[in-house]
């Protein structure tokens, strides 16, 4: 590549956030369009008050069919879930009822109205922390929509070029991040986010470098070449002929990667099962094809979300019969609906409630609205029956040692063999071993793990240190859990299989350091799978747990990490 005169004379700037997904790229950095403003304050109304109701409805149905289309066209399943539910948010009648009266008592414009009745929504979101913080992203993300149909606008969005580019935005909202075509958009920088923000979630399954929490990249010149190293988590301007032959060796590297054989082993043979983490018969299908030795993550909301009723059991039985044919007789984990939070459903959750995070939700829905539970569980005894997979189950959002009883007795009663829990909580990861007395396995849902464990919300970039799997106390609680299914399994003479089905899972480095906890599956994205076969190939159990007792001791997530990857050489060597 030649550099124009302009270009060698011009400053070279790094900004430095937190690497989400690898990769190394140079292109043109274009940010996103300015946000929809807000319309003028109290913005009065010019027209008859009913043919302005009528508009109002019009564009929040237009929106919401919009952001329906766009979950068809989704390229994954998890983007698909989070534009079902954004959906849900433009045809929520009780916000498009707030600014109906808005207009009618008021005689505000419908524009006017439908900001201020969003806006309420979003603070009182903001308010509650936790998940519920995450959706007000999502609000006002719906909010900028409709206000845009109203004023016959286009809808706020990643700027459409031919050309390559790295998109820059303070935050992508779900409906964005969700559509982004990959032959166009090359990587991902955000100002704010955390590492287990929908940005950073969907660019791993799009095999996007992305970096979030890089704090003034939204400052960036419009068309200014910069490099991005998503693993190192930087970007820097004007890049020079080392940041090129960075690029070329990540190139390299990515073809020495670019298949899996379908063996997730050690340097010594033993072996690590790399699964997969599916939500549809497409994703299952592609996974299969990836190599994936099966599947450590089901997530069931996909049956779910975009309904205003509970899907029959018929409805689920058909669908999860797709997903486990697609894998023979492999094994597949199938996580319960996880309602509630971030994926509220309108025939099972409340909405109302002061924390979410800390709500009903998961498991814990079979309190208030007995029944949903066991029909998906004979949904899934059915498929079962009708295909070759080796079905396990287990349960979201399980803390105590009675609930995970009551659970199996559950899974059991549906001609369910193998049932278990999701470690999600501190109090799971600490009672594991009691826990593993009333099931055969546990899965670690390390997002929330961390969440919980360092009472950090997952979706702010200000707090992205903290909500790292990276930091000692998380890597605590996982060993916990290990030692507690190695305790269960001498006590039962049965062995307790111990997965990680979070983010971390994907990460080389982190891999290697769960494995050395005592994690005996690894579960992520299809696209992890080469990558973290690689580096675990490299490494033999006695190094996997000298570098894990080395993340333990350290004191901050950056030590644990920056130690790791040094006495991990194969992952500079293969770009990771």
């Amino acid at each position: 590549m030649e550099h124009t005169q302009s270009e060698i004379n011009a400053v070279q700037l790094r900004y430095t956030g937190v690497g989400v997904s690898p990769g190394r790229v140079i292109a043109p950095l274009i940010p996103m369009a300015p946000p929809v403003a807000a319309p003028p304050e109290g913005d009065p109304l010019v027209e008859e008050v009913e043919g302005a109701v009528e508009r109002l409805n019009d564009a929040a149905t237009a929106v919401k069919a919009e952001l329906k289309e766009r979950a068809e066209r989704a390229r994954s399943e998890a983007a698909a879930e989070v534009l079902k539910a954004t959906s849900l948010m433009a045809g929520d009648k009780a916000l498009i009822k707030n600014a109906v009266k808005l207009v009618r008592n008021q005689s505000l414009s419908p524009e006017r109205a439908l900001w201020d009745a969003a806006t309420g929504y979003a603070d009182q979101m903001r308010t509650m922390g936790g998940y519920m913080a995450e959706r007000a992203a999502d609000i006002e993300d719906v909010r900028a929509r409709i206000v845009a149909e109203l004023r016959g606008m286009p809808a706020p969005g990643v700027p459409q070029r031919v050309e390559p580019f790295v998109l820059a935005a303070e935050d992508l909202a779900p409906a964005d991040t969700a559509v982004l075509d990959p032959d166009t958009v090359v990587a991902l920088v955000t100002s704010s986010g955390g590492p287990q923000s929908h940005t950073a979630i969907l660019a791993r399954n799009l095999g996007l470098p992305a970096v979030v929490a890089a704090n003034g990249v939204t400052d960036i010149e419009s068309g200014t070449s910069v490099f991005v190293d998503g693993s190192a988590g930087s970007v820097v301007t004007h890049p020079g002929a080392e940041h090129e032959q960075a690029v070329a060796a990540w190139h390299e590297a990515s073809e020495q990667l670019a298949n899996f054989d379908g063996r997730g082993a050690l340097a010594d043979g033993t072996e690590v099962a790399l699964l997969a983490n599916v939500g549809t018969a497409d994703d299952a299908q592609a996974a299969a094809a990836a190599g994936a030795q099966g599947v450590g993550l089901l997530r069931t909301e996909f049956c779910f979300l975009g309904r205003d009723t509970e899907p029959t059991v018929e409805e689920q039985t058909e669908a999860y019969i797709e997903i486990f044919k697609a894998f023979g007789s492999d094994k597949i984990v199938v996580r319960t609906l996880d309602a509630g939070a971030d994926k509220p459903l309108p025939f099972l959750t409340d909405t109302t409630e002061p924390n979410p995070a800390l709500g009903v939700r998961g498991y814990r829905t079979d309190w208030t609205t007995p029944g949903v539970l066991a029909r998906q569980l004979q949904a899934i005894a059915a498929a079962a029956d009708q295909t070759e997979a080796n079905v396990w189950v287990m349960a979201p959002m399980i803390s105590t040692a009675g609930e995970a009883e009551h659970f199996a007795g559950l899974v059991h009663a549906a001609g369910l063999k193998v049932s278990g829990v999701m470690v999600e909580t501190p109090a799971a990861a600490i009672t594991a071993e009691q826990i593993l007395d009333r099931v055969d396995f546990v899965s670690l849902g390390t997002n929330d793990l961390t969440q919980y464990t360092m009472a950090a919300d997952r979706m702010l970039g200000s707090l992205a240190e903290l909500n790292s799997p990276w930091q000692p106390a998380v890597l605590r609680m996982i060993e916990r859990t290990a030692a507690g299914a190695h305790a269960a399994s001498s006590t039962s003479g049965m062995h307790k299989n111990v997965g990680v089905c979070g983010e971390a899972a994907a990460d080389p480095a982190l891999a290697v350091v769960l494995v050395g906890l005592g994690v005996d599956t690894l579960s992520m994205s299809p696209r992890s799978l080469a990558a973290v076969a690689a580096v675990l190939s490299r490494v033999d159990p006695e190094q996997a747990r000298t570098v894990a007792q080395t993340a333990l001791d350290s004191t901050s997530a950056q030590e644990a990490r920056d130690t790791v990857r040094a006495q991990l050489p194969v992952l500079e060597e293969l770009g990771l």
